[in-house]
Parts: structure tokens; sequence; C-alpha cells
């Protein structure tokens, strides 16, 4: 299985707490999520955020429904907590959230480990398509993150 590995820094403006605060909350989730992917949260909210904490969503990708569960593997606030796939479109998906303070703000860290189904054909796809859903959504992700805690946002790969 090849894995591949998207990373995304944002230093946003804003006190630790407040930041980890905001991310962790899975409300919070649909705002950060493009249009197209018809994102919506099944599981009750609010969740209680700890290890062993199930979502559930569902999502459109490329206009087939999917569902998508996820289980918090670890939390450790307010410095990180890692989300992995548990059922969904990927073979993995492990995605560490990281938080650090900084200069009055607090940089932030999206790690994603994915792997694809399908041996070949999901490399294949990978290249083809799946490279590029990812770092869009990240993209969008990131200019979302701008619009909401504007004044000195910097992102980079």
């Amino acid at each position: 299985m090849k894995v591949y590995e998207l990373r995304r820094k944002t230093l946003i403006p804003r006190p630790l707490t407040e930041i980890f605060d905001w991310f962790s909350d899975a409300r919070n989730l649909q705002i950060l999520t493009p249009a197209f992917l018809h994102f919506k949260i099944l599981t009750p909210t609010p969740i209680e955020m700890k290890p062993g904490a199930k979502i559930e969503y569902s999502i459109r990708v490329h206009g087939i429904p999917v569902r998508w569960k996820t289980t918090i593997e670890s939390w450790d606030s307010p410095k990180s907590f890692v989300d992995t796939q548990t059922s969904g479109p990927y073979a993995l998906w492990h995605h560490t959230h990281r938080f650090r303070q900084h200069d009055g703000g607090t940089w932030m860290e999206d790690v994603v480990k994915y792997a694809l189904p399908c041996g070949v054909l999901g490399q294949l796809a990978h290249w083809l398509m799946v490279r590029r859903d990812v770092t869009a959504i990240f993209d969008y992700r990131a200019a979302r993150i701008g619009e909401l805690f504007p004044a000195g946002v910097t992102s980079a790969r």
C-alpha cells in the first residue's frame, strides 16, 4: 500500500487555546469543508472530543455519496489531536492536528497520511485526481482560515 502525505502549516494571529478550541469543535468542520463535498455531520452534536470519540459524516466524492467514520485516536489539549478514518473512501486516513503558541499567535500544522484502496489502480487515481482533490480541500481550508481569522494568517505547504 502506497502511503501519501500532505502537510500544511498556518500561523493564525490568535491565542493557542482559542485556536485549539475552535479547530477541535467538530461542528466547525462544515465551515472548513468545500461545498462541492456536500459535507454533513451525522453524529449528534456537540461531540465530546476525547480518545475513542467517533464521528460520522456524509460527503460526496465526485458526486458519489460516501459515509465517512473517524475515531479520535489521541487528544492532548491544547497541543494536538489525531483522527483516523475507520471507514470511508480511503484505505488509510490519519490526520494529525498540531498547535503551538508563537509570538501572540498560534502555529497550526496539519499532517495527513493517506492511502487509496485498489493497489495500482488506487495509485493511478491518486495521480489523476485524488492528489488534486486533497490539495484543493486544504487550499480551501487555508482560504477560509484567512477569512475567519484575518490580519496576518500565513500558510505554508
